[in-house]
């Protein structure tokens, strides 16, 4: 029987190799919202404000790994890191919602549909979601129910985006699963 000594350690040991997992993960979310900010997606994507949904890769790819509580503090932190950076309340709400929304469905989606879904279906409903969340926010903002109009296309763009996520998080996945930091974490999802 381990000693109460041992399992403290390894307890400890745990919770900071969880903590480090989450900052890795929110500066990596941060780095590829950037990215993504650069990337000139209007020339393409003929909706206003509409992006490719980068940083969701470490948001799916968190919850792959790590317990549902974690994976929703990378969600706060990826949304006031990149607050902080473009500074404007209203990004925080678009971000939050956003996100908030995405997480909610792939976790579920992951909890119920634990081997009967692939990566990239979770990804695709978090790409839907996270679009609805984003247009609760812009009725927050602006009061009016007629940007629900722009529903449907940003639906079709949230499956296309999702099924680029999936597929980018499935090979994440595998790759982190091979790293020592990574062993305690099964992956729920591959």
């Amino acid at each position: 029987m381990p000693s109460s000594a041992n399992y403290s350690s390894s307890s400890s040991s745990l919770k900071l190799k969880r903590t480090v997992i989450i900052a890795i993960f929110a500066a990596v979310a941060a780095v590829l919202g950037l990215v993504e900010a650069m990337i000139p997606t209007q020339m393409f994507m003929l909706i206003p404000g509409a992006k490719l949904g980068l940083a969701n890769i470490m948001v799916l790819t968190c919850l792959c790994f790590l317990p549902w509580r974690d994976s929703l503090a990378l969600v706060i932190l990826k949304a006031l890191i990149l607050t902080l950076i473009y500074g404007a309340f209203s990004a925080f709400l678009f971000s939050f919602l956003g996100a908030l929304f995405s997480f909610i469905v792939m976790y579920g989606l992951i909890r119920i549909g634990r081997g009967r879904l692939s990566l990239i279906g979770v990804s695709v409903m978090g790409g839907v979601a996270h679009n609805v969340g984003q247009l609760t926010a812009a009725y927050i903002v602006f009061q009016t129910t007629k940007i629900y109009f722009y529903l449907p296309a940003l639906m079709l763009l949230g499956i296309v985006t999702g099924i680029f996520v999936g597929i980018a998080v499935k090979y994440v996945v595998a790759s982190l699963s091979k790293l020592s930091l990574f062993e305690p974490f099964a992956p729920e999802m591959q």
